[in-house]
């Protein structure tokens, strides 16, 4: 990112209901992992091997930590948009203004629209959201969408609005 940030956004997965199914099913299967590895005690009416327990209770773990360490990053200059989606791009993805037709915060219904939320969509209809049911909209000269949720939207019209953007 070459030119001075005009917004930037960080969003993490945040919401109340996810961080109690998370806890709990990985606290499930470190518990069971205890009982049958350390005190000998199958776990469960129909016992998974020692190896099974293992590998999931790794899998579950490692899911759980995923969501703790997503995040939405965000960067506007005058030349692009910047996009990460940690730790799945460690680089940022950078959208030219000149490469943009449209550029308008909108409403949307992310179970919907883009079937929930994360990184979503199909083909030239593409959304990175987090939560909530605000975001950019970008159609780019080619035809392809994307859609970028926000918690900031007031904030990102207010840029997009008095911007001289390089178009």
């Amino acid at each position: 990112m070459e030119n001075k940030i005009l917004f930037s956004e960080k969003q993490k997965f945040n919401q109340w209901w996810i961080w109690p199914f998370f806890v709990l099913t990985t606290g499930l299967f470190l518990y069971g992992c205890v009982q049958q590895l350390l005190y000998k005690i199958p776990f469960g009416d129909n016992t998974m091997s020692d190896s099974g327990l293992i590998f999931s209770t790794i899998a579950i773990s490692s899911i759980s930590a995923l969501f703790f360490v997503f995040r939405l990053e965000t960067n506007i200059t005058e030349e692009a948009i910047y996009l990460r989606f940690f730790p799945l791009h460690l680089k940022y993805r950078k959208y030219l203004w000149t490469d943009i037709e449209t550029a308008e915060v909108r409403q949307y219904k992310p179970i919907a629209e883009y079937g929930g939320y994360g990184i979503r969509g199909f083909g030239n209809n593409r959304a990175f959201n987090i939560a909530g049911k605000q975001g950019l909209q970008i159609v780019f000269k080619d035809g392809r969408k994307l859609l970028i949720g926000t918690q900031k939207a007031d904030q990102l019209i207010e840029i997009l609005n008095s911007q001289p953007l390089k178009k």
